[in-house]
């Protein structure tokens, strides 16, 4: 990179801080990616200020050659772009070279989600003798039966529960209802919680809240996160964990065990198909491995 190249880019990046306030790791993730087109450049005759359309595809496309994934290519597009837009509103170059490039198309990534045999191991992990380890084990148990996120859970009220029936009523986003059922497991645990554990925390302390912290409050997401780390170590779960894990093992094993995508959809309270239908793979991973097992050709 020219000395006169190094100083373009260093008021770039100085605009870029100045107007949007971006931190130190993102400016320097901009300036590496420049200076890595500059020099791909000037073994091309060529400047950062005298690239054309064709220099942008050309160095794209031989870092998509040498195995650049999708993610990284639409990230290193988005640096260029930003960078030839500035030139272009400043008027220092006439036409944007990365305008009329389309930026790679980026699949969603698939959820994670624990084997059926790691969420056993996690819903046996707490310590059930005491209130609680029986809150944690109904609040893994019901987590898991029913889909529901996180937020969901810890916010559910007493008069949301139907032990009679086996649903739970759940309010999910953009306040749309759901009745969920909960399954024989859950419900074992959730009536021991609600007849032992939780009378225990309360001490006669009042909040319709299911599930209380020792203090008689509600649970909040971060410390129910806090406790399913806790249990996954003792389980001896060495994958990584988010939140949604046990949301997402819900509707993976669903779907390996046969249940139809449309269910799937209104368990977990999705408006859009769509959105469930991140879990295809799932299903079509399924079909190929019932393929290969039982196809004389498989």
């Amino acid at each position: 990179m020219t000395e006169a190249e190094a100083d373009t880019v260093d008021r770039f990046l100085d605009g870029l801080w100045a107007e949007r306030g971006l931190s130190r790791e993102t400016l320097a993730a901009y300036g590496s990616d420049l200076r890595h087109f500059a020099r791909w450049l000037h073994g091309r005759h060529s400047t950062l200020m005298e690239a054309g359309k064709e220099h942008v595809l050309g160095y794209l496309g031989e870092r998509v050659a040498a195995g650049a994934r999708p993610r990284s290519t639409a990230r290193l597009l988005s640096s260029l772009r930003r960078f030839y837009r500035w030139q272009t509103r400043d008027g220092r170059i006439a036409e944007d070279p990365t305008r009329s490039i389309d930026s790679p198309t980026l699949g969603k990534p698939l959820p994670a989600a624990l084997s059926e045999s790691d969420v056993e191991a996690l819903l046996a992990a707490p310590d059930t003798s005491g209130a609680l380890g029986q809150r944690d084990r109904a609040m893994l148990e019901l987590l898991y039966a029913t889909g529901l996120r996180v937020s969901e859970l810890v916010g559910l009220q007493l008069g949301q529960l139907n032990t009679r029936q086996g649903v739970v009523r759940v309010l999910g986003k953009g306040s749309r209802e759901r009745l969920v059922p909960m399954g024989d497991e859950a419900m074992d645990w959730l009536e021991t919680w609600l007849r032992d554990g939780r009378p225990t925390l309360m001490r006669g302390r009042r909040n319709n809240a299911v599930f209380v912290t020792a203090r008689g409050a509600a649970m909040t997401r971060q410390a129910f996160w806090y406790r399913i780390r806790q249990h996954a170590v003792r389980a001896g779960i060495r994958k990584p964990l988010s939140p949604h894990t046990l949301r997402h093992s819900f509707a993976t094993h669903l779907l390996n065990h046969g249940a139809d995508l449309r269910v799937v959809q209104l368990l977990l309270g999705h408006s859009d198909l769509s959105t469930t239908q991140i879990y295809t793979h799932v299903a079509r991973q399924r079909l190929r491995d019932l393929h290969a097992r039982h196809h004389p050709r498989g």
